[in-house]
């Protein structure tokens, strides 16, 4: 993590002028509702000045979570750094996107904006003299679709990790999705099939924090994009497949001060700082608290379970990946700490705001880390974890927000419009998913009964 990577700056006169000349048709106009759904208002060419001068208005009770109807005006600034084409063909010409926040009608960011509730905490951040780093690394499934090219969970392939074809049968879609990627900006640092069948990660290098989190959403735009042109699905719902391996999104995290990677200290038998001690510590200390951030849906939970590589255990390791915090080998300018639990199915802008509140929440309290956990947690017995001062992330979506609901860090971190509305939301779906009647259920219960 020594490098990051730099999106190129545009100029509002540069884009306008890359548009005509680029004889793009279309521009979107794309934010991210607090559930992680991309969202976009399209505009013409004719639009895009007024756009770039922050008079582009949407309804913003349309969006769930968002506001009333009686409130509903809202604006998006276009971040001009994000402007991009989109290197897929499309029928009507060309389409670029420009990633815009939300804002009030008094000009004011909006509370509930995601991308502002990062920003939010990245400020915070940068008071104490630091810079939030992220590499993330997303997995994901690539499915058959059927004769209507609606999705299936039948896979193209029976492989594993680092398959090569003709076992890995995705591996030409795979290839597809890294170049268009790399034609888009990203630099793709590796790239293999996973554990289960049909399961792909692709790794992207590292980068600032708000820039990450869009580097996120663009990645699950343009996999599910040039999925579909080669017939398939891709998903990323966190566990399609019963009994195998769900998908996971893993947090590579630092802090950096004047350029420098605050986590290394070379004395340290760990290689870690005081400051990595801490960070960690506070995001242990949160960890339920976080859960129904990190872990936002029903099916996320069926991930979360013991004996598919899926952290549960609230501890921390150099040395091995069981635990739910592990510091990879890298030292020096590569020191990093990685969180295990988040699933690609959540919101990256709000997982990114609560990692870093919680850890420098951590660092603001000095607080201690337990000792770390070098064995494998899952061949622990209960009563050696609890000896131990091991305890569980929450285990279904109910619990993981009434956890967070108990959080003042979290409350505070993402602000009362979108705390309320988040719990709100993913307390009626707990609720909806309770009240079906499951195929296991019938399967199990309807002869016997």
């Amino acid at each position: 993590m020594a490098e990051m990577a730099k999106m190129p700056q545009f100029a509002k006169e540069e884009i306008i002028r890359i548009v005509k000349e680029q004889k793009i048709r279309f521009v979107r106009l794309q934010f991210t509702d607090i559930f992680g759904q991309c969202k976009n208002v399209a505009i013409t060419e004719s639009q895009l000045e007024k756009a770039l001068d922050n008079k582009c208005m949407f309804d913003g009770s349309s969006i769930e979570g968002f506001v009333r109807i009686e409130e509903s005006d809202m604006y998006l600034y276009p971040d001009l750094g994000s402007f991009m084409i989109y290197p897929w063909k499309q029928e009507h010409g060309k389409v670029a996107r420009l990633i815009c926040d939300v804002h009030k009608t008094d000009g004011n960011p909006f509370e509930g904006d995601p991308r502002s509730i990062l920003r939010r905490t990245l400020a915070e951040a940068a008071k104490m003299g630091f810079t939030f780093n992220v590499g993330p690394e997303c997995e994901f499934f690539l499915f058959q679709t059927d004769e209507d090219g609606n999705p299936t969970t039948n896979t193209i392939d029976r492989g594993s990790y680092f398959e090569l074809g003709p076992v890995d049968r995705g591996e030409d879609a795979r290839r597809d999705i890294c170049l268009t990627l790399e034609d888009m900006g990203f630099e793709i640092e590796a790239s293999h099939h996973e554990c289960a069948p049909g399961q792909h990660e692709i790794d992207f290098k590292y980068s600032e924090a708000l820039t990450a989190a869009d580097n996120i959403m663009t990645f699950k735009l343009a996999v599910k994009s040039i999925a579909e042109r080669h017939k398939l699905h891709a998903t990323f719902m966190p566990k399609p497949l019963f009994n195998e391996a769900g998908s996971g999104m893993h947090i590579n995290m630092s802090l950096c001060r004047d350029g420098e990677n605050v986590f290394a200290d070379p004395k340290d038998p760990n290689g870690l700082s005081q400051i990595a001690y801490n960070f960690i510590a506070g995001i242990m200390d949160h960890a339920k608290g976080m859960t129904a951030i990190t872990n936002p849906i029903v099916n996320s939970y069926k991930r979360l379970v013991p004996g598919y590589e899926a952290p549960v255990y609230i501890a921390w390791s150099a040395q091995n990946r069981s635990p739910l915090v592990r510091v990879p080998a890298a030292r020096g300018a590569g020191t990093r700490i990685e969180l295990r639990n988040p699933d690609p199915s959540a919101n990256p802008y709000l997982v990114l705001a609560v990692c870093l509140a919680a850890g420098l929440d951590g660092i603001k309290r000095n607080l201690t880390p337990p000792a770390s956990t070098d064995s494998n947690v899952f061949k622990l017995s209960d009563d050696e974890r609890e000896a131990m001062g091991i305890e569980n992330i929450p285990d279904n979506l109910d619990r993981a927000v009434r956890a967070m609901k108990k959080d003042s860090l979290i409350h505070k971190t993402l602000g009362s419009h979108a705390f309320m509305k988040y719990v709100a939301y993913k307390q009626k779906e707990w609720n909806q998913y309770r009240n079906v009647v499951t195929e296991w259920e019938i399967k199990n219960y309807l002869s016997r009964y």
